[in-house]
């Protein structure tokens, strides 16, 4: 059954293509060859965020970390921590001048009276009242502990003060009920004594636990599961939920100054007073410290807003602060976007906004693309490019040096000649001893019933084997030499000349398979590289350009090869160092007669064995195109004088040239 399709006008709100692990991989291409660590290009790519085929920005981590401050500043002036108090303070300071002009228009009625022993009574009780009121302690809680104990003259303001504590009772149990449970509101004496419950059972619990005991997570959840709505499914994501909530409890304590920490203690304990609660809490406090270190139990945070918070938004707001600078620890310690599948999507678009919350998924998604494509593996904990992903590598680089090319530059390289070859024509011969066995199995069958004249079963001779007819196909073998001194990615030069050696691979192996390409780099020393190696090779630490040595391994490759030889050199410096004849490395910068001698003398070698040298320089100095030119003229070979921008042009066109005039002379 055919597969059916569904058209509608854009809108604006489709979804266009997903993240294409090929794409990506080009995303990735430059960074790769220029650090040659594909884990580290993974990481450049998830902090730099990237465009999608859409157009759409993907944002790197780089943006959500702004984001993050900009969220958590946005916080901090938001707000004052002394409007914990100060709405309290503010409320105390009312109920008081209430109660000063009660006592006052107590004695005021007396007064007006004529009994004297009323006005002695009144004038000693105003006395009294007011001295009292006027020796409150300056402090919240000391004012609170005084008028717990103050006889009010008035009725209204004794009300008043009730209400007060009993409200104030209640938030400061709402936010001690906070840091332990997510739903429990207006706890009664029951509710209380399941606290505790509650609180005893889970020290219990860590103790088994750290013991290496069964620490029955399941029966806890059971019997006060309703204390946590998140639903944790394990006692360390239990855990994890409790040190949240306590360190949010804690930073509040730790952001404010000293004195505003005294009296919310104070406070507290006056109004909770409840000593075993507060041991199991304290208890709770410790194992949670020890078992989450990285919590950030001493974080503070500066509010500098000129807004008085109320504890409620107090507590919220160090909640917020706790759950920027967990994602903010998350984003700066993804090893590679696979880490970012732990966020939590929607808290991060709770913070940092729904743009965010799409590129954060979005980045954790490409890794396992990569992989799934077959682009790269995990070996030994580390990501790498697979065969495949190497393949896409050279073609990237390829399909970008050839975009800038005209259509004429390239074509398949064939001569007239008919015999023993690469390239099929669809035509047939007989089979003659010494031809590959490119068996046509049609016209041998067509053959072998000519000859008997039909009639099963068909029995085939010798004389009846017909093979396919093939073209002679030129072969050459080429050696590149890849310039690895510090100097190259100094200027500039070495993702481009890496970059081409990547695309010749790739057009040789699929373009020319039966040519060989072998590849040595050099700086101080030289060494001969393999394909699988090269993405990940990167430049020496080390000073010399040893063009001897590279000559040297490049002819030794191609002594085992036939065909026409030739060697590509790319580089940008002189030759500074070169292997004396008692093996050790010799270097020397400007370059000394020894090592130009030693170099040229690799140079006649080369020469003398028929390998030609075709040299790309980049940034050539004075200095430099001389000995290039001195080079050229021994080997007979090409020099080419370029930069970074067309050196890819000017390889692949000579290389591309040079097969086509080597397929001329063959086929004369």
């Amino acid at each position: 059954m055919g597969s059916s399709f569904y058209y509608s006008r854009w809108d604006g709100t489709q979804q266009g293509f997903d993240l294409d692990a090929e794409a990506l991989l080009d995303e990735l291409t430059d960074d790769l060859l220029y650090h040659g660590d594909l884990n580290a290009a993974l990481r450049r790519l998830m902090r730099e965020g990237m465009m999608d085929a859409d157009g759409n920005r993907i944002e790197g981590l780089q943006e959500m970390l702004k984001r993050i401050n900009e969220r958590r500043k946005e916080i901090q002036e938001s707000g004052d921590l002394g409007g914990v108090f100060d709405e309290i303070a503010q409320e105390l300071r009312d109920i008081v001048d209430e109660e000063r002009h009660a006592v006052d228009k107590a004695l005021k009625n007396a007064e007006q009276s004529d009994d004297q022993r009323r006005i002695e009574n009144a004038q000693n009780s105003a006395m009294e009242h007011n001295f009292r009121l006027d020796m409150l302690p300056e402090d919240l809680a000391g004012m609170v502990k005084e008028l717990q104990s103050y006889d009010f003259e008035s009725k209204e303001a004794r009300q008043r003060f009730e209400q007060l504590m009993e409200k104030l009772r209640q938030e400061l149990m709402q936010q001690f009920v906070d840091q332990l449970s997510g739903e429990m509101q207006n706890m009664s004496a029951e509710d209380m004594q399941r606290m505790k419950d509650m609180m005893s059972e889970l020290n219990q619990m860590i103790e088994r636990h750290q013991a290496g005991e069964d620490p029955k997570f399941e029966e806890f959840m059971e019997n006060f599961g309703d204390f946590f709505p998140e639903n944790p499914q394990t006692l360390e994501e239990l855990l994890q939920i409790m040190a949240q909530r306590m360190q949010a409890m804690q930073a509040m304590m730790n952001s404010m100054s000293p004195e505003q920490r005294q009296q919310l203690q104070e406070l507290s304990d006056q109004m909770l007073g409840d000593m075993d609660l507060q041991w199991q809490v304290q208890q709770l406090g410790q194992n949670l410290q020890e078992m989450f270190p990285q919590q950030g139990w001493n974080k503070d945070y500066n509010f500098s807003g000129s807004e008085p918070m109320n504890m409620g938004q107090a507590m919220q707001s160090m909640q917020e602060m706790g759950q920027l600078d967990e994602l903010e620890g998350l984003l700066r310690n993804a090893a590679n976007p696979s880490a970012l599948a732990e966020a939590d999507l929607d808290r991060v678009r709770d913070l940092l906004g729904d743009d965010a919350a799409k590129s954060m998924e979005r980045l954790a998604q490409i890794t396992k693309k990569l992989e799934e494509a077959g682009l790269i593996n995990r070996k030994d904990g580390k990501l790498e490019l697979t065969p495949r992903g190497l393949r896409a590598i050279g073609n990237n680089a390829l399909r970008e040096l050839f975009s800038k090319l005209a259509k004429d530059k390239f074509g398949q390289h064939r001569i007239a000649k008919d015999g023993s070859g690469h390239e099929r024509t669809f035509d047939s011969k007989p089979y003659e001893f010494g031809d590959p066995f490119r068996l046509d199995l049609q016209q041998t069958i067509r053959n072998a019933l000519r000859r008997q004249g039909g009639g099963t079963p068909v029995k085939l001779s010798h004389e009846d084997f017909e093979i396919e007819r093939t073209e002679h196909s030129t072969r050459s073998s080429t050696v590149l030499m890849l310039d690895l001194s510090m100097s190259m990615p100094m200027r500039g030069n070495f993702v481009p000349a890496k970059k081409v050696a990547m695309a010749l691979h790739s057009l040789i192996s699929s373009q020319f398979p039966r040519d060989y390409l072998g590849l040595v780099g050099f700086s101080e020393m030289a060494h001969v590289l393999t394909h699988e190696q090269l993405p990940e090779v990167s430049w020496d630490l080390a000073y010399g350009t040893n063009m001897q040595h590279g000559f040297r391994l490049a002819r030794q490759l191609l002594g085992r090869q036939s065909g026409t030889k030739q060697i590509i050199m790319i580089t940008d410096g002189e030759p500074t160092a070169h292997i004396t004849p008692s093996g050790d490395v010799y270097f020397n910068y400007p370059p000394v007669r020894e090592t130009v001698e030693a170099t040229l003398h690799e140079v006649m070698r080369c020469t003398k064995d028929n390998i030609r040298i075709n040299t790309f320089v980049l940034d050539a100095t004075g200095a430099l195109r001389a000995f290039i030119e001195q080079l050229t003229r021994i080997n007979n070979g090409r020099a080419f004088f370029t930069t970074p921008e067309t050196l890819g042009d000017y390889v692949l066109v000579d290389f591309l040239d040079n097969k086509k005039r080597t397929s001329v002379r063959q086929g004369r």
